[in-house]
């Protein structure tokens, strides 16, 4: 078979890179391909994960656009500060994803939010949101709906604030739960990588890791107080958006997908059948859709 006749032997590969910058002290990984002057493409990534969870969607974007996609601190390769030194909360991650962006000369960018990543997104948003060339929206919430049965354990974290209730969570940092984030509501489990908890679970064993996980766990409340700044930014700005959300998420159930329909006028939604890392099992239904709307609503922004 020639090259004409199969054209995936011509097509050259795209080129990921991997770097880090530092920022405040620390170094941030960050995960970058396409070309320079191409429309851009934040991915923000959720718990317990990095942007390891954007490794197979980076390439099939990259041909057009200019992709880029960090850890936060405490995440995948960025550093992890001894977390009794340093404020692990979601501000926090806003200003360093802000920084890194100032370093890399973006001024403008789609936005691709998932779990964690949503309301560090949303800080984004609110702090410059005619930045925001279009929103996907991947199980990140943003009204109260959103939080369900999961949530509840969390919820006496967040009022009470005691080591007895920080540490009934530990078991969310458990390897049962993270496969169980990987593979709840997936019909065929063999389309899931065991890669993935293996390479997630490493980084959640590390020594003080838990304790970074349940300070942001509780910092995660401070997200709620923000949710109406940012339903009234949708309303006035009206970025277009894509809700490619799996259905079937424990997590962030479909309550809080669609709310976003009050909000957003230019909205094109679809729940997929899958659950949290809906990308895992079902991107060949998924990139598609990301495509054709990025394509559509800012492939000639730059």
């Amino acid at each position: 078979m020639n090259a004409q006749a199969n054209p995936a032997a011509s097509a050259a590969p795209v080129v990921v890179h991997h770097r880090f910058a530092t920022i405040d002290g620390l170094k941030i990984f960050y995960r970058e391909a396409g070309p320079a002057d191409g429309p851009v493409v934040l991915l923000l990534h959720g718990f317990p994960t990095s942007s390891h969870m954007f490794r197979n969607l980076i390439p099939l974007l990259a041909d057009r656009y200019h992709v880029i996609a960090p850890d936060y601190p405490g995440y995948g390769q960025s550093d992890m500060p001894d977390p009794s030194k340093y404020a692990y909360t979601f501000d926090g991650f806003g200003d360093v994803v802000e920084k890194l962006l100032g370093q890399l000369n973006v001024t403008s960018f789609a936005m691709y939010v998932m779990d964690y990543g949503a309301p560090v997104g949303w800080r984004l948003f609110l702090k410059a949101p005619e930045r925001i060339t279009a929103l996907i929206i991947q199980n990140g919430n943003a009204y109260d709906e959103g939080l369900k049965t999961f949530w509840d354990p969390i919820k006496v974290y967040w009022n009470d604030g005691s080591k007895a209730s920080r540490d009934a969570l530990l078991g969310l940092v458990s390897l049962e739960t993270t496969i169980f984030q990987y593979t709840d509501g997936v019909d065929d489990k063999t389309r899931i990588s065991p890669d993935n908890w293996v390479h997630d679970q490493a980084l959640l064993d590390r020594p003080m890791n838990a304790d970074v996980q349940m300070d942001v766990m509780y910092d995660y409340r401070t997200n709620l107080p923000l949710y109406p700044a940012v339903q009234e930014l949708f309303r006035k700005h009206q970025p277009p958006a894509l809700i490619v959300w799996g259905e079937r998420d424990f997590i962030f159930p479909a309550d809080g997908a669609h709310p976003y329909k009050r909000d957003l006028q230019d909205l094109e939604f679809h729940l997929i059948p899958t659950g949290h890392f809906a990308l895992e099992d079902r991107a060949d239904e998924m990139v598609p859709l990301i495509r054709d709307f990025l394509d559509r609503k800012v492939g000639n922004v730059k």
